[in-house]
């Protein structure tokens, strides 16, 4: 098939990879305009501009579409259809109708739950056991349109947002090929039931409240890996907490119960959490041995 392919992240590369690897003519890349990032704060392309590129493909880079000169330029490319993962700009009607075959989204959720721009966090956070790929005819709505394919896949106990991630963007390439293959396939209309909203992650919700339950602060820590890291405080330092196991002990929200190479042992609202790697600000990822090398932790201290 002839296509424009929309996408800004790893999870979208890996579908264009397999969009590209099946035989597919790919006219047409769309991806966020190149924005600064890491601690250097240089200016870098996305994943799918790079492959874009290095695939010998055209890359358009907007910062709207809503206005006509991004509209036009997209009109003059005859497509039958537009492949949408993960591109974080609005597409309007004109931009929907203008494919023959119209706009077809790889979602990372079992629709009609966790509509939105965080399905794999929010699944993570909510402790849901299963999670998928839905591969949707994109409509005006946000991800509302009616799912040609989709495939479920299970949560683990140990998922991270960085594991799952990986996980479900092997999915989501292996349906959109099949979905291509296929065509035309029937479309199945979300049911109005179930529908729940995947909002952007803040920064201000990985902070770690110890009065929760430990299994709820183990899914933050799990769901904030690797963006934006759940975080807390110790004696005024901001320490990250990349991963932690449930215990059973019990003390006072905070309260360091035990503190050595195989954990330190912090009280919840209800059990308490093991931390096992940890990072103090401007430091580098460490597991508990290491930390506690050169940070003292003692039995009794309190996380803030």
């Amino acid at each position: 098939m002839k296509l424009i392919f929309a996408g800004t992240p790893e999870f979208a590369a890996q579908a264009l990879k397999a969009i590209l690897a099946a035989g597919h003519h790919v006219k047409l890349v769309l991806t966020q305009p190149d924005r600064r990032s890491g601690r250097g704060m240089a200016v870098q392309a996305s994943p799918v501009k790079t492959l874009a590129l290095a695939s010998g493909i055209e890359v358009f880079q907007p910062f709207t579409l809503k206005d006509s000169a991004a509209q036009q330029r997209l009109r003059e490319i005859e497509v039958d259809a537009m492949i949408v993962a993960a591109y974080g700009l609005i597409l309007p009607q004109a931009v929907l109708d203008h494919p023959r075959f119209g706009c077809i989204n790889i979602h990372a959720s079992l629709l009609p739950r966790w509509r939105g721009a965080a399905p794999i966090q929010r699944a993570i956070l909510a402790n849901d056991t299963q999670t998928g790929v839905c591969i949707m005819q994109m409509e005006s709505g946000l991800d509302t349109g009616p799912v040609l394919l989709s495939e479920k896949l299970p949560i683990g106990p140990k998922e991270t947002a960085a594991s799952l991630h990986d996980k479900l963007a092997v999915l989501g390439a292996q349906l959109i090929v099949k979905t291509l293959e296929k065509r035309p396939l029937p479309s199945l209309p979300q049911p109005a039931s179930g529908v729940t909203y995947a909002r952007k992650i803040e920064k201000s919700e990985a902070r770690l409240d110890w009065h929760l339950p430990a299994s709820q602060l183990d899914c933050m820590v799990r769901a904030f890996n690797p963006f934006p890291g759940a975080s807390t405080s110790l004696n005024g330092m901001t320490v990250k907490i990349w991963k932690a196991d449930v215990e059973i002990a019990s003390g006072n929200p905070g309260e360091v119960l035990s503190s050595n190479s195989t954990g330190i042992v912090v009280a919840c609202g209800r059990g308490s959490l093991r931390l096992l790697e940890l990072q103090k600000a401007g430091g580098k990822r460490l597991t508990t041995e290491q930390f506690l090398a050169g940070t003292s932790v003692a039995e009794g201290t309190y996380f803030d």
